[in-house]
């Protein structure tokens, strides 16, 4: 896996990811909000995420749910991938809504992936069609406990 060439950030650039890690506003136009606090335009604030975004400075951004909390359920899982299968099994599981993240790895595991469903019951209803999609053992790994740590790194 090839990694994007280093992007150049600019003191604004610095200033709204900083801003944006955490105490985001909860208003009706919290990005005109935060542009003003930054001392620029709601219109350059949407404009220098999105690009960040498309240069994967940041790779994502958005909100961190409790899901149980809502009633879901996130599980870790992982798949022992051949080789030669990798490219069709990654577009296999990457195909599937309840999918989040997937990453590669090197080690018999090879493919780690975020399961994300609605409901508990989801989990292995969303196991079960990727072990017939791909004719892989899936191997969940459920969260036994959870940790926050609330950190924060300055750019």
């Amino acid at each position: 896996m090839s990694r994007p060439a280093p992007s150049s950030l600019d003191e604004l650039d610095r200033r709204i990811i900083n801003a944006l890690q955490g105490g985001f506003p909860i208003v009706d136009e919290p990005y005109r909000q935060v542009a003003a606090s930054l001392g620029t335009t709601e219109a350059e604030l949407l404009a220098r995420i999105q690009r960040m975004l498309e240069a994967r400075v940041l790779t994502r951004f958005g909100p961190m749910f409790q899901i149980e909390r809502l009633g879901g359920r996130f599980v870790l899982a992982a798949l022992a991938v051949p080789e030669e299968r990798f490219a069709e099994v990654t577009e296999r599981v990457n195909a599937l809504p309840e999918v989040a993240h997937n990453y590669r790895r090197e080690h018999a595991l090879n493919m780690w992936f975020v399961l994300a469903t609605e409901t508990p019951d989801g989990i292995a209803a969303a196991t079960r069609r990727i072990e017939a999609d791909t004719g892989l053992k899936v191997f969940a790994f459920p969260k036994l406990q959870e940790f926050f740590v609330d950190m924060r790194l300055k750019a």
